[in-house]
């Protein structure tokens, strides 16, 4: 049996026994190693000679750190990694089982059962990996183990560290980054960047040779392999194996699609196929408004270019053949940092809308088009040189041709709505603008700031309809920032949504705030559920819409529903509503996937405050409670006027027996209290924390007849879950005219 290098062997002597060879690949050799500070057994994982000489030591160390901040059950995580004896190395977990493809040498096929399980499980593993932006690039029989019947996914940043090394070694199976058989095609030929989709691609085709029992092309050679991959059909499933579900073979031919567009978007997409949890239907088009580009001068323009962007997407908004990425996600696009590739993939959309506007006295010129973000490839583009009076027309024109384009059919009433023009006072229009810019910013200045921009638009058009809605939602947002009384702030944002609706009943942005105030103010939950309903059939692709459903329905206790309409508005707006989708995980119970998706939003933006909190709750669920203080403490530091995060801080204090503490910011709640008005809902979460159950039932009573911030939404938190056994409990729940509640 070949002996390990000696070198090798001498530099780690002070750490590692190195016993035996238990392996060996084109790019490395595994040995069977004790460490000896720790007495158990270990794998050795030894990149070869020339493959360490040509990667470095600097670049495999930073590369391989990939491996590390992977934390999933179904990833064989990194233990160490190094150089000695001038070889680079890395150290896992002994698994002392098999191999799948020790299972397929010797079974030939799987259960078709079993095989779908594997396939799932490895998927769960890939979804936990892609949401931290690591792709592995080289999936295959060799990489999945087995320890107690249990698979495990190997080889995790060793793919990322070689692939330089890789690009260059066709000519040996196994050498190239990724072995032939399993390879996505667009690691062949370059045309495509690897992405997400690339490990579906290679998933796909281990588990067509679990059920088929070879791998979906085979060739003599190398190039011939690739060629025919690339040139032939994708082969079906059940030509070998007529046993497999006609659902799985659908998913097969989707997974294994040459063509990274054609294939399922996640490797959870593909495991929710393989499980056939519903018939997906025909996915509409994906469209994106990135920020029209202004050309002007004059910093009003700026905003008249956002206006014209808003715009847009509000009138593809309501074609429901479309699916359009809300405003929310767009605006951290408008410096075109990134290219419109790279954008795509962060929007999870198909195709771009590009553009610029620039206005000049009374003319406005606009150039839009429409690109598909893959290949690059411009769909339609016309430039619009006008006077200013015809602006809405243009607008309706742009959302007119891209819904062409795409080949979006609509019905007379989506197009009735599309050309319905908001205002016929520019100077209304211009004002309303001014208005968004400073509401968007959603703090108490900005909510303030375009109220009075709101009601000089409404002074010179009575009738403007979405200036009525600007000063409903500026309202709503007031109350729930504890800026404004609830008692002052709510009447008035009813009236104008009111109104708002009174001009124009098929405002989807009026039936959506109306909706919520049924709920938020009336508890009428029958009629806020209509409302939702009501504003899903104006615009499917209004994320607010769903993610104001979502947070009914959680207040009702339907997680599963509020997590399913959380997810579809993070779809629409993906950087706008990550947090939500995290807050219904926890209030569901699925505090492992809440942490996933917590860590992402983290990750993406470390300094925003909900999301901070968010981690911490999910920290605190998981059993880290620690880790939950550190990262609760880190919300209430970026935003330390947050009656909110100091409560919550409190409670999680007072929940892990830091009294002392938690009173101390009780006594600072209260002092708040002396000088302006602090929610009487959030004040309850540290009596909670506390154990004071009474007190807190006491508190909330109040904060259900002051109608306080989240107060509606008592019955589905899981901050206030422990006084559910509570006597006085079921009070509440009358108050709240929950359904059941007088059973």
């Amino acid at each position: 049996m070949p002996q390990p290098p000696p070198e090798l062997t001498s530099a780690l002597s002070d750490r590692y026994a190195i016993e035996r060879e238990i392996g060996e690949g084109g790019m490395a050799t595994v040995y069977l190693a004790r460490d000896l500070k720790h007495d158990r057994m270990l794998a050795l994982k030894v990149l070869r000679p020339e493959v360490s000489a040509a990667l470095g030591a600097e670049r495999f160390l930073r590369e391989i750190k990939i491996t590390a901040s992977l934390d999933h059950p179904r990833i064989l995580t990194l233990i160490d990694s190094g150089e000695a004896g001038g070889l680079l190395y890395c150290v896992l977990p002994f698994v002392r089982g098999e191999s799948l493809r020790e299972r397929l040498d010797r079974e030939g096929q799987l259960g078709v059962d079993e095989a779908v399980d594997i396939a799932t499980r490895i998927a769960a593993a890939l979804e936990h990996a892609h949401g931290r932006g690591v792709v592995h690039r080289d999936i295959k029989p060799e990489n999945i183990l087995f320890q107690e019947g249990e698979p495990l996914l190997m080889d995790f940043g060793i793919a990322v560290a070689v692939r330089g090394v890789a690009a260059n070694r066709l000519t040996t199976e196994g050498t190239w980054l990724g072995t032939p058989h399993y390879m996505s095609p667009e690691q062949v030929t370059g045309d495509h960047a690897v992405d997400a989709r690339a490990d579906v691609y290679s998933l796909a085709a281990v588990l067509y040779e679990m059920l088929a029992g070879e791998p979906p092309y085979t060739a003599r050679s190398t190039q011939a392999l690739i060629a025919k991959r690339l040139v032939d059909p994708v082969p079906s499933a059940r030509r070998l194996r007529a046993a497999v579900p006609a659902h799985v073979d659908r998913a097969l031919q989707r997974g294994l699609a040459p063509t990274p567009a054609d294939r399922f978007p996640s490797a959870r997409a593909f495991a929710d196929a393989l499980s056939e949890r519903e018939p997906a239907p025909e996915a509409p088009r994906s469209v994106a408004v990135l920020p029209f580009v202004s050309l002007s001068a004059e910093r009003d323009d700026e905003h008249f270019a956002d206006g014209v962007t808003e715009d847009v997407i509000a009138h593809l908004a309501k074609i429901h053949a479309l699916r359009v990425i809300a405003r929310g996600s767009v605006m951290p696009f408008k410096e075109r940092k990134q290219s419109l590739r790279e954008i795509a993939a962060q929007l999870h959309t198909t195709t771009l809308v590009d553009g610029s506007v620039r206005r000049v006295g009374n003319r406005v010129r606009i150039v839009a088009q429409l690109v598909d973000a893959e290949s690059g490839r411009q769909l339609w583009s016309e430039t619009y040189d006008r006077e200013l009076t015809d602006i809405f027309a243009i607008q309706t024109d742009v959302a007119l041709k891209i819904a062409k384009a795409l080949e979006a059919r609509l019905s007379p009433d989506e197009q009735t709505r599309i050309r319905r023009e908001p205002t016929t006072d520019l100077r209304a229009y211009g004002l309303y603008q001014q208005g968004r810019h400073w509401l968007l910013r959603f703090t108490q200045n900005g909510m303030r700031r375009g109220i009075d921009y709101f009601e000089r638009a409404i002074a010179r058009d009575p009738a403007y309809a979405m200036a009525h809605v600007g000063i409903g939602l500026a309202n709503i947002e007031l109350a729930e920032l504890g800026a404004v009384e609830p008692a002052v702030a709510h009447p008035r944002a009813k009236a104008a949504v009111a109104r708002a609706l009174e001009l124009d009943a098929d405002l989807v942005e009026a039936q959506c705030l109306w909706a919520y105030l049924q709920a938020l103010v009336n508890f009428d939950w029958a009629g806020a559920e209509r409302g939702f309903e009501r504003a899903l059939e104006l615009s499917p692709s209004s994320a607010d819409a769903w993610d104001l459903y979502a947070r009914m329905c959680g207040a009702l206790r339907r997680f599963d529903e509020a997590v399913e309409m959380s997810g579809r508005a993070q779809s629409l707006d993906p950087l706008a509503h990550r947090n939500d989708l995290a807050t219904s995980l926890l209030r569901a119970g699925r505090y492992d996937e809440a942490l996933e998706a917590a860590l992402r939003n983290t990750e993406f933006d470390p300094g925003d405050d909900r999301a901070v909190a968010t981690l911490g709750w999910a920290y605190l669920k998981t059993g880290q409670p620690e880790a939950g203080l550190v990262e609760l403490e880190r919300a209430r530091a970026i935003t330390p006027e947050s009656d909110q995060w100091l409560a919550q801080l409190a409670q999680a204090h007072g929940f892990l027996g830091r009294t002392a503490e938690a009173q101390a910011a009780l006594a600072e709640l209260r002092d708040r209290a002396t000088r302006r008005y602090v929610s009487p809902y959030h004040v309850a979460f540290v009596h909670v924390g506390l154990g004071e159950r009474a007190q807190a039932i006491d508190i909330l009573e109040r904060a259900i007849e002051d109608r306080a911030a989240a107060a509606y939404a008592i019955d589905g938190s899981f901050l206030l879950a422990p006084l559910r056994s509570h006597p006085g409990y079921a009070a509440l729940r009358r108050k709240l005219k929950l359904p059941g509640a007088d059973g």
